[in-house]
């Protein structure tokens, strides 16, 4: 197989599960690949009290709790929705757990306001109706449709972007467990194979974009997945992320643990900060999520490799930070500059070294996006 620049789940990991596989003697829901409990050793890593001969990593970090439910929820007859901020491993969850139970995390609907009830039904090629007419060969099932046929997961992303009359097309799929094609006047319904499931994801900022109905909440299991505010898991996410980033790009490139807990340090800053403010003037823009640290840290990295000296050092990271949190002018940055001079300069002044290059690399991004 050719090289990807972002495999999916079920390629990039493909070892890990068939070795999970071939040692899996649980009980397996409809044509689940494996049981609930690998499913659930897959998602969060396996301890020496599993009794493996091989350890599987964790790939997703967060309360057990959420991987067993979503897990349970599946393997019943309704959808399931994680919902939270942005940059909580939402979607990550959702490809990871489609992956671990059908092998295939590619049936997706991303939700925008142009999602159409064609995207989670079906479509038709224009030319081969022109030529042939209406048939099954014609019609372009949609990933929701193909997932019903196969009986597996199929995934919807941003659910409340999408609008009512999509969302009240869903409503039928996961009730019915059947979608009609009255074009067709034979072999005109497709029914859900057992093993078909949604995953869907919504974020809480966007409440009153598109709220969901009374009646689509009822088919769906909630699963709330909440910020991480422990250093200490987030300081595994990113590190996890980063490692994989490392050897994605082939950079040979050491992320010192000082300048990690500085990351770290800022962010919890910046949400202490957000949280005792008065008005959105007084808070970033950015959600300072899991996601967008490592999104800085990404930034820095790369930056260090093609036009630094291949050293991450604290005026990088600096100057990354500066420029992924400043989105709104001049709000945004005297935010930044205000934190700067009230809570980085004082720890400079006391713990120096790379708090003191930090300082240094924030002001000269201030100031040129000034």
């Amino acid at each position: 197989m050719s090289e990807m620049l972002r495999a999916p789940a079920e390629v990039k990991y493909a070892d890990e599960l068939d070795y999970l596989e071939s040692v899996d003697t649980g009980p397996k829901p409809f044509s689940w690949r494996l049981s609930p409990r690998m499913v659930r050793l897959f998602v969060l890593g396996s301890e020496r009290a599993d009794g493996l001969e091989r350890q599987i990593p964790q790939k997703w970090f967060g309360d057990r709790s959420f991987v067993e439910r979503s897990i349970v929820t599946l393997a019943s007859d309704r959808g399931l929705l994680l919902i939270g901020d942005p940059g909580t491993g939402k979607s990550w969850l959702a490809e990871l757990l489609s992956a671990a139970i059908c092998r295939n995390s590619t049936l997706v609907v991303q939700g925008t306001a142009g999602t159409t009830e064609d995207h989670i039904k079906y479509s038709w090629n224009v030319s081969m109706v022109i030529a042939k007419g209406q048939s099954r060969e014609s019609m372009i099932p949609s990933p929701i449709m193909t997932a019903m046929e196969q009986g597996v997961v199929g995934r919807f992303e941003e659910l409340t972007r999408s609008t009512s009359d999509v969302q009240d097309a869903l409503i039928s799929i996961l009730s019915e467990k059947y979608v009609s094609i009255p074009e067709l006047n034979d072999d005109n319904i497709v029914f859900a194979q057992p093993g078909f499931s949604i995953i869907a994801t919504a974020n809480s900022r966007d409440r009153g974009v598109n709220d969901l109905s009374s009646a689509l909440k009822r088919r769906f299991n909630f699963v709330r997945i909440p910020m991480v505010t422990n250093k200490r898991s987030e300081a595994e996410i990113v590190r996890f992320r980063t490692e994989e980033l490392l050897r994605r790009h082939r950079i040979e490139l050491d992320v010192p643990p000082t300048l990690l807990d500085i990351l770290l340090q800022s962010f919890a800053d910046l949400r202490a900060a957000a949280a005792s403010a008065t008005s959105d003037d007084e808070k970033l823009e950015s959600a300072l999520s899991t996601a967008e640290q490592i999104g800085v840290l990404e930034d820095a990295i790369l930056h260090s490799q093609f036009f630094g000296d291949r050293v991450l050092r604290p005026e990088t990271l600096a100057g990354s930070l500066m420029g992924s949190l400043a989105r709104r002018s001049p709000e945004d940055l005297a935010i930044l500059n205000k934190y700067l001079h009230g809570v980085v300069e004082p720890r400079a002044k006391q713990d120096g070294a790379d708090w003191a290059g930090f300082l240094d690399g924030g002001r000269q991004a201030i100031a040129s996006l000034s």
